[in-house]
This record gives structure tokens, C-alpha cells and sequence, in this order.
């Protein structure tokens, strides 16, 4: 998933010669910082993802960026705000791509999979309303998700798509618009 990557590496990387002025560890430096970290951020990220091997990877690959961002830094604790900042970003990036894989609607042949008591006429449905989705912003078809077809409320939804829960209410009525006007139906109703 995660490019793997040593300190060396970072050190030879010849896209971060200019960066590297401002670099102000050493590998030592690195290696004790890393010690005094990697453990807490490992039970960190295994708290918001609760995946083992998702966490490892992440862990590298915090620790990864953390090297890359070649960055100076006021002191110890500002140093370590930086690396949770990343595992946090990093966290919420995965989170989303797999919302979005989850909210993902059958297409092509998976249509024919989808039971089916009204026969043809379901299935036509089906495909309008895929290729509709497929129209759709990533956003906007997992917040159309994850209300509708998942259940979800208005703050889990933001929880999961990084917003804020009174943003929430106008875009998922947006995007409800949206898949309305894709389906060549018009839309009920004129407020949020």
C-alpha cells in the first residue's frame, strides 16, 4: 500500500536537497524521536482505524512524511503535533476512500444481480439510477449513501465525511437535487 522507505532514503532524495537546510535531525535525533513516539501513535491510529496491518502502514507511512516535510520545528511537543497532524490526515484519507468504495453503487453486470419482482422495468430503473450515481461527485454519492440507502443521520454522516453537521443539511439536500435533475425527475420541495 505504502511505499517502504528508510532514513538513508530520505537523507539521498534528491528532490529534497533544497529542503534539507531546514531539516534539523539527524539520524540519532530521528531515531530517539522515533522511540519516543511510534509506540503512542501506533495505539493512536489503532483507535481511529482499528485495523492492525492498516495501522502499520500507516504508521510508515506518517513517519514517511513526517522525513519529507523537511520542516523546522519550535520544539519537542511542536514536533509531535506535526506527526499526529499526519496520522490524523492520513487516517481520515483512508477513512474516505473506503466510504467512497462502500457507497459505491453496482454498475454493468452487477445490475443483473439486483432481485428483481418487477423484471424489466426494475432493472431499467437500476441502470438510470447507477448511471446517474456515476454523475455524481464521490461526496455526493456517499453522503446519498449513507442517509438513504445506509440510514445514517445527519452528524454520523459528518463524522465520517469530515464536515461539519450543520453544513451537512445543504449539500446532502444539494446533491439529493442533483440525482433528481440527473434522473430527469424534478425535485419536491425548494428549501434545504
Amino acid at each position: 500500500m505504502f511505499r517502504e522507505t528508510a532514513f538513508t532514503d530520505i537523507q539521498c532524495d534528491s528532490a529534497l536537497d533544497d529542503a534539507a537546510a531546514g531539516f534539523m535531525m539527524d539520524e540519532d535525533t530521528f531515531r530517539a524521536f522515533y522511540d519516543r513516539t511510534a509506540r503512542g501513535l501506533w495505539a493512536y491510529l489503532a483507535r481511529l482505524t482499528g485495523d492492525r496491518q492498516l495501522v502499520e502502514d500507516l504508521l510508515q507511512e506518517t513517519f514517511y512524511r513526517f522525513l519529507r516535510a523537511a520542516a523546522t520545528y519550535d520544539n519537542e511537543t511542536h514536533r509531535r503535533n506535526s506527526l499526529y497532524r499526519i496520522a490524523t490526515n492520513l487516517a481520515r484519507d483512508v477513512r474516505r476512500r473506503s466510504m467512497a468504495r462502500a457507497a459505491s453503487v453496482p454498475v454493468g453486470d452487477d445490475i443483473e444481480r439486483v432481485p428483481s419482482r418487477q423484471g424489466a422495468g426494475a432493472t431499467e430503473r437500476m441502470a438510470d439510477f447507477n448511471r446517474a450515481m456515476s454523475r455524481l461527485k464521490p461526496r455526493e454519492r456517499a453522503m446519498l449513501w449513507l442517509a438513504y440507502a445506509e440510514g445514517a443521520s445527519h452528524r454520523e454522516i459528518a463524522d465520517v465525511l469530515g464536515l461539519r453537521p450543520t453544513s451537512l443539511k445543504p449539500l446532502l439536500f444539494r446533491a439529493r437535487r442533483k440525482l433528481a435533475e440527473l434522473l430527469g425527475r424534478a425535485p419536491r420541495g425548494g428549501k434545504p
